[in-house]
This record gives C-alpha cells, structure tokens and sequence, in this order.
C-alpha cells in the first residue's frame, strides 16, 4: 500500500514537473556580431541576461551569434522557430526581410525585430533614437577637436546611420563652425581589422576626433596608440578606454523592453507594435563624461541631455538645410517621425554623396 501511494506521489511529481517544463517561454535572439565584441551585440546580449534574472525558470533562453544578414539569416531565424522558441528577437537591421518571411510561416510565434519597419501581426519593431546620444557626441566633439577635422566610421548607409552622422554634425557644427567631417563606410557591422584601418585612415587625414556606428573596439584601441585622439563608446560603456581616449559613450539599454515583451508572451498580451524610445524613456544612455572633457563642455552636455530626456529639446531643430542648400526645417521647425525614419540625405556642410 505504500509503495502504491508512493508510487503515485512520484507520478504526481513527475507530472507537475513535465507541465513547469511544457509551460516554461522559450525566448530567443539572433546576433549579428559575437556577444563579447564590447558594443552591440554586448548589450544585447545583457538584456537578454536580464529576462532570465526577472523570470528564471520560467523561461528558457537561446541565441546564436555572428549571423551574417540575408539568407543565412533566414535559415538560422527558421531553425530557432522550429526547436520551439515562442518569442524570437532579431537584432540587425539586416535581418528585416527574414523575419517577416520567416514570420509567415510560424504565425504562433511572436517575432521583434531590432531597427526595421515592417511589422505583421505576427512581427513587431523596436528601436532607439541614437541620434539623440549623437546630438551630445557632435557637441563634445566640436568643442574638443583642435584639427577642426572629425573622423566618422559608419557602417551600411541606412537611415539608423545617416541619421547618426547628421545629428552629429549638426551639433558640432554649431559650437564650431570650422568642423569638418570626413567619414568612411565601413561596410560592416563588426569586423575590428576593418575598423580598426578605417580608425588609422582618418587619423592619418588630420582627424583628431572619431566616431563609430561600428562595434567594436578597435578603433578605440586604434585611437589609443595614435596618441591624443577623442573617441567614443559606441553601443556599449567601452570604459575600459575611460578616461582617455574614450570621453563618453552612447549605452543601448534593452533589457526594460526584452523584459516586458517577454511577459506579453507569458501572460498573453502580446500584441504588434512599434517602440522608437530614447533617453528620456532610458533606452539610450550617456556613458559618463570623463574629466578629460572640459567642465564647461561637460556641463552643457548634460544639460542637452535633460533636454533631449525632456523633449524640451529636439535634435533636428531648424533652421537646417539639405546638403544642396535647399531649405529643409525652417527656425524652430523640427523633424517628423516619417522623415527621421527614411532620412536618406546629408545635411548642409557634410562633404561626398550618400552610397547607393
């Protein structure tokens, strides 16, 4: 009789457990870049860190890094589907086609994708306004440069990108009306060697200062050896390069979003959506401005921030004309959703055209 009833507890037992393990939401994130390259990926990967700290062993999580965009892309988006991921988090903006053809296919999983915008009902979006964190580089940049000549490494020219390069310019141009930007497509997401000759090439055409839209640390560490050159943390801290040459850094903050979407999934609220936050909404952050950064610069810096956290402020405040002098924000006029999202134009005074 007690090995009947014992029999039966563990019968129970067992059941419960298999249940926990059927009921457990499997999340999953496909990478561009490998999860130690010190920015994008980085900080992707420490959300999703994030939602098994807030829900453990409610939830399972995969990845699986350096997926290159475009139909590696789609299979690797496919295989997580197919072991049974109920949530799935693509994070380049490469990775827009494949998710929404891989997204018909599964309609009971739920798909994020990072920096894109097409969605279905099936397929939401979610990205931040980097051109705000921009906005207070150009600034530091403009008033620390002694060259007048700002290096930029972009990587592919998309809107994200552009955007990035324009806010920037922008804002350095105004404490600084000598500036110059010369800037090199990178043609990469992550590739140190490449950005590291793309770091030494600027540094070789009198650029004192560089920016990144790339993400690694190479030319952080490129910038490190050259000597008295100003970088910037790209995506992640980057502080290991604090105080010198890294003076700040714009920080990809995901994990409040990865956190409350994987709940949606859990409770059954998902619904399609498009999120577009920035530092106001904390997932944009400003890395901490080093001393090497004068006090006065350094004040006027944070005080932009508050602002752009406020919307006391907006980056894209006119007057600002387009590249070919032709008017674009008339004084006091600032820049729709729309035309941020599809920027495909340089704005007045940046030199080259914008790649094909």
């Amino acid at each position: 009789m007690k090995l009947t009833k014992l029999l039966a507890t563990a019968a129970v037992a067992m059941g419960l457990a298999t249940t926990a393990m059927a009921e457990k939401t499997k999340v999953g994130f496909i990478y561009v870049g490998p999860v130690g390259d010190g920015g994008w990926t980085y900080e992707h990967d420490q959300g999703r860190k994030a939602v098994v700290a807030e829900f453990g062993d409610q939830v399972e999580t995969v990845y699986q890094e350096n997926v290159p965009e475009g139909a590696d892309a789609e299979r690797a988006i496919t295989q997580m589907a197919l072991q049974g991921a109920d949530l799935i988090f693509t994070t380049s903006f490469g990775y827009m086609d494949p998710t929404i053809n891989v997204a018909k296919k599964f309609p009971n999983v739920k798909f994020e994708h990072a920096t894109g915008y097409k969605t279905s009902d099936n397929v939401s979006i979610y990205s931040a306004r980097f051109y705000e964190g921009r906005a207070i580089q150009g600034h530091i940049a403009g008033n620390m440069t002694e060259s007048n000549i700002i290096g930029y490494i972009a990587s592919f020219p998309i809107p994200e990108v552009i955007r990035g390069i324009n806010s920037a310019y922008i804002h350095a141009k105004k404490v600084n009306p000598d500036v110059q930007f010369k800037i090199i497509w990178a043609y990469t997401w992550f590739d140190p060697a490449k950005e590291a000759d793309a770091a030494k090439a600027l540094i070789e055409q009198g650029a004192d200062v560089i920016l990144q839209h790339t993400d690694s640390t190479a030319p952080q560490a490129a910038a490190q050896a050259a000597g008295n050159v100003v970088t910037f943390g790209q995506a992640s801290d980057m502080g290991e390069y604090a105080p010198f040459p890294r003076v700040s850094s714009i920080i990809d903050d995901w994990a409040p979003y990865y956190i409350a979407r994987t709940k949606a999934v859990m409770d059954g609220t998902w619904e399609t959506k498009s999120t577009w936050d920035g530092i106001g909404a904390g997932m944009v952050g400003i890395g901490e401005i080093s001393d090497r950064v004068p006090a006065d610069v350094k004040a006027e810096a944070l005080a932009m921030k508050e602002a752009l956290a406020s919307g006391e402020y907006h980056a894209f405040t006119g007057p600002i004309n387009k590249q070919d002098g032709t008017p674009w924000l008339a004084e006091g006029e600032t820049a729709d959703d729309g035309t941020l999202a599809g920027m495909s134009f340089y704005v007045e005074g940046i030199e080259g055209d914008v790649p094909n």
